[in-house]
């Protein structure tokens, strides 16, 4: 019984302390444009007060309110814009805080100096003290303004590339193409085009010609075969309604085939009873069948071409981090059957599994297809450069990698979760060359 209503009590609590630590940094960002307003007009500063207030409300209500209702959203988009610009405003919030400590530490480190200052010269005249504590008040308020005037500009710089992000980024879809080179591989296969997206979070689209375009960009290319590495939705198989005449028209020789992600359980809503979570999960994986995709839960398909076979696997989630996401794939059963197969490719969403089971246990795996991290959709990838804060949470994140004979290729995804943009780390299509030599 006390367990329980711990249990029930848990998210009211950490809703309530999410407002009070939140209220805490408005309050302190508020003294500083306080601080910043102290010579404008009376009318202006009320003005400035009150849309500052009016927006951090409007924030958490509307936040509260959303993710209230979020399992009867057909799109997740209007949460996911209302929390992306509440995400902006907390950006622009956390930088002028920054240097508002700035500030204060340096005008308590100059009180300080001061008051120090007065005991060890004592010999100095009453006068020239005043005129020096008054000089050193002067410089420490101009010091002052002039860091709360540069924390504004500079708080508005990330605001600045986020919008960006949104407007630009989102559906600025790249092709990356990799030569894979795999020994073993059957002189037939040689050439052999794999295209793969993940990621997609239909959910979350909020511009469905742009979304589109970049299938179409995927078509030009005319693979052999097309993989999909998971997170076709946020959490609903509604997110689908709207996009299913956008996905179904991916195609190719060798089919489509499919593993699903973290998101592909309905495990991130709230729903009414288990049974709803089940009906809806059988309407998600009915989805796939009716794109025309195969989807592979733990299991295995052989491809053939000219006489000569390679093998592809599908598992389904598998994480490292099983306390944040759910693990279900059963790599062993999966591979049931493949044992003579020259190449295996694995499709595993999240790329941990790779270092977590793949590389010790399964050294017949070649090639590994993952996405899960969306290369945090924010980062910098110019030439041999290439950061994100996403590589402190996962050791592969964005690109290709390799380990002896066994390789690892981590699609950035086609589409977005939470902030409804890219800065830097733009979505992707992958196409993938297989050789022999």
């Amino acid at each position: 019984m006390g367990g329980s209503i711990i249990k029930s009590l848990g998210p009211i609590f950490f809703s309530f302390m999410t407002i009070f630590i939140g209220l805490l940094l408005d309050l302190y960002v508020f003294s500083g444009l306080v601080s910043l307003m102290k010579n404008r007009s009376k009318r202006f500063r009320m003005i400035v007060y009150f849309i500052f207030w009016t927006v951090n409300v409007v924030g958490y209500v509307s936040t509260t309110i959303i993710r209230h209702y979020y399992s009867q959203l057909t799109s997740q988009f209007p949460y996911s814009f209302i929390t992306a610009l509440f995400f902006l405003w907390f950006i622009i919030k956390l930088f002028f805080v920054a240097f508002l400590l700035v500030t204060d530490i340096l005008s308590f480190f100059r009180w300080l100096f001061f008051n120090l200052k007065q005991h060890v010269i004592a010999k100095r005249t009453v006068n020239d003290d005043n005129e020096n504590e008054n000089n050193v008040q002067k410089n420490a308020i101009s010091r002052s303004e002039f860091l709360l005037k540069t924390s504004t500009i500079i708080a508005a710089v990330p605001a600045v590339a986020l919008s960006y992000g949104i407007i630009s980024g989102a559906h600025d879809y790249r092709v990356r193409r990799e030569r894979i080179v795999l020994p073993r591989l059957p002189k037939s296969f040689d050439g052999f085009k794999i295209a793969q997206i993940s990621d997609i979070h239909s959910g979350s689209f909020w511009n469905k010609t742009a979304v589109q375009g970049g299938i179409e960009m995927l078509m030009l290319e005319k693979p052999d075969i097309i993989l999909f590495t998971g997170d076709l939705v946020n959490s609903l198989s509604s997110e689908m309604d709207n996009y299913f005449n956008v996905f179904n028209k991916l195609k190719a020789d060798f089919g489509v085939h499919s593993v699903l992600g973290n998101h592909d359980y309905g495990t991130y809503v709230k729903w009414d009873s288990r049974q709803a979570q089940i009906a809806d999960h059988a309407r998600f994986l009915k989805v796939h069948d009716e794109m025309g995709w195969n989807l592979m839960l733990n299991q295995n398909h052989v491809i053939e071409q000219s006489g000569d076979k390679i093998g592809l696997i599908g598992v389904e989630n598998w994480s490292s981090q099983h306390k944040r996401f759910p693990t279900y794939g059963d790599l062993k059963k999966a591979k049931k059957g493949m044992e003579e197969m020259p190449v295996k490719i694995l499709m595993s969403h999240d790329p941990s599994h790779w270092q977590g089971e793949i590389l010790p246990l399964h050294k017949d795996i070649d090639l590994t297809l993952s996405g899960h991290t969306h290369g945090m959709q924010f980062g910098i990838e110019m030439g041999d450069i290439k950061w994100s804060p996403v590589q402190y949470f996962y050791k592969e994140w964005a690109g290709l990698y390799q380990q002896n004979n066994q390789y690892l290729y981590v699609n950035r995804g086609y589409g977005y979760l939470g902030y409804p943009g890219r800065f830097g780390i733009l979505p992707e299509i992958t196409i993938l060359e297989l050789s022999s030599t």
